[in-house]
């Protein structure tokens, strides 16, 4: 596994989404199963999936699925190719949006399963102490 992204550019180098729509701040740790990294852009009234005057839970999808491939990035060596959503299961929502968490968004994504052409992760998405949003994602890479 290369060394952990010291920062956001160094995040967005690995991952298919760049500029407003990396949402991802700092690496807290990584192994070959689990990453866990942290965001505080979900608060800024101007962040990219703002939709009126509020970020929906459902935003929180886009951290963990952005944490799934910075994980493949860092266990491949490699930036991420670009994938897409083939399904989700188990989805729990435990709030109706995140701009009023007040801390950072806690992430966390355990790979269930990881082929050449895709891979299964479980996620949780945490803030104030307390679980946002978990569920299990299985994404395809194009």
């Amino acid at each position: 596994m290369t060394g952990l992204p010291a920062d956001r550019a160094a995040i967005a180098r690995l991952v298919p989404h760049q500029g407003a729509m990396c949402l991802l701040d700092r690496v807290v740790s990584c192994d070959e199963e689990r990453l866990a990294c942290t965001a505080a852009g979900h608060r800024d009234p101007d962040h990219p999936l703002r939709r009126d005057g509020m970020l929906p839970a459902v935003c929180g999808l886009e951290y963990a699925l952005q944490a799934m491939a910075l994980h493949g990035a860092l266990t491949a060596g490699a930036a991420q190719g670009a994938g897409f959503l083939a399904a989700l299961s188990g989805v729990t929502m435990a709030t109706e949006r995140l701009d009023d968490v007040a801390g950072e968004l806690a992430i966390a994504v355990t790979a269930l399963a990881r082929e050449s052409r895709g891979f299964i992760y479980a996620f949780e998405v945490a803030g104030d102490g307390r679980l946002l949003l978990s569920g299990r994602a299985t994404v395809v890479l194009g």
